[in-house]
């Protein structure tokens, strides 16, 4: 059993007040003030008897991220917040409103491994992964701090998630289950840059949670240079995973596209993508770079862009190209960072 309030899900909290001898009433008003009164301590749950009410406090702490500071990106609504853990350690989360419903991207590591080169995270490594608790929290800190719950959740930001696979399920659990903050669970979307065994696992858990692969090159060459991962599970492994995923799930991914000018975005590349995924089950998403300090690519035209788009399109591939959000608060894909809590910057971080 978890010792994280937020890493509880509804039959861990009927467990736990059965094994303390309590009546089974006791496990739905915890969970009543955890997610509908959005409790930030223990002594505030004035239901409970003040016995419980400490010995919660002793044996499931409410860690709570605390907010360092939140930074609005122009008039689009988009807010980035870092936020800190109860270590000191700080990851950064995004608040993305539209056509009123909002979205919030969250970290599921402190950093990044997986060295993507256009990516703010992984360029100087992971520090360490989040716990459930600690995920779940980044998601009750901005309800309190917007006064809603947001309709979509996506693992796109500091972090690969199925590197840190065991917290990062518990915590979407929680976040789905109707007890919880009940967000359906195909408004919840998991990123991964190509971690193969996380596609298997997920596979068999008989989740509706939608899925998110980064391919961002149509070759294993090409590839490579962009994302170390590939150079472990390369296309011929990766792809052969995400059907199988696909026929055990019935889910159809999104592949994730930066495009990047000059280096992914030419017709030749369109011309292999297409090859590539024709007759999968799948659908792209294209995404023009966002600027990156350490990166010296660039954002294509917006007629490249569009070209790259028509020639999938006319392909017959679901495609849509996501329009760039955040980027006055660098909390566009791939900007998110990895903050020093006694200094400057010292590492990166984001979408994978």
């Amino acid at each position: 059993m978890p010792d994280e309030a937020y890493a509880m899900l509804p039959q861990d909290w009927a467990a736990f007040c059965k094994a303390a001898g309590l009546p089974a009433f006791r496990a739905k008003q915890i969970l009543q003030g955890l997610y509908r009164d959005r409790i930030a301590d223990w002594a505030a749950l004035t239901t409970l008897p003040p016995a419980l009410r400490e010995r919660l406090a002793a044996e499931m702490p409410l860690r709570q991220p605390r907010e360092v500071t939140r930074t609005p990106a122009g008039g689009d609504g988009v807010v980035k917040y870092l936020l800190e853990m109860a270590d000191g350690e700080r990851v950064e989360t995004v608040w993305i409103p539209a056509d009123g419903r909002v979205t919030q991207c969250i970290s599921s590591q402190v950093g990044c491994a997986m060295h993507c080169a256009f990516c703010a995270s992984g360029q100087l490594g992971c520090v360490r992964s989040l716990t459930a608790g600690e995920i779940v929290g980044e998601v009750m800190a901005l309800v309190r701090a917007q006064g809603r719950v947001p309709n979509n959740i996506v693992v796109m930001g500091m972090g690969e998630p199925f590197m840190n696979y065991d917290a990062v399920l518990r915590a979407l659990r929680v976040l789905n289950c109707q007890q919880g903050l009940n967000i359906g669970a195909r408004h919840i979307t998991l990123s991964t840059c190509g971690v193969v065994p996380g596609i298997e696992r997920l596979a068999g858990e008989g989740v509706q949670f939608e899925l998110s692969v980064s391919l961002h090159a149509p070759d294993d060459a090409l590839r490579d240079r962009l994302m170390p991962v590939n150079k472990r599970w390369p296309l011929g492994v990766l792809l052969p995973a995400c059907d199988a995923y696909t026929a055990a799930t019935g889910r159809i991914i999104t592949y994730e596209y930066t495009l990047v000018r000059g280096l992914n975005d030419r017709p030749a590349h369109a011309a292999a993508l297409i090859r590539l995924l024709r007759g999968r089950k799948a659908r792209v998403n294209l995404i023009p770079l966002s600027p990156v300090a350490e990166f010296e690519g660039q954002t294509p035209t917006h007629a490249d862009c569009l070209a790259f788009l028509d020639a999938l399109l006319r392909a017959g591939i679901h495609t849509t190209m996501r329009r760039s959000r955040g980027r006055q608060a660098d909390a566009a894909c791939g900007q998110l960072r990895l903050r020093n809590p006694k200094g400057p910057t010292h590492g990166t971080a984001t979408e994978n």
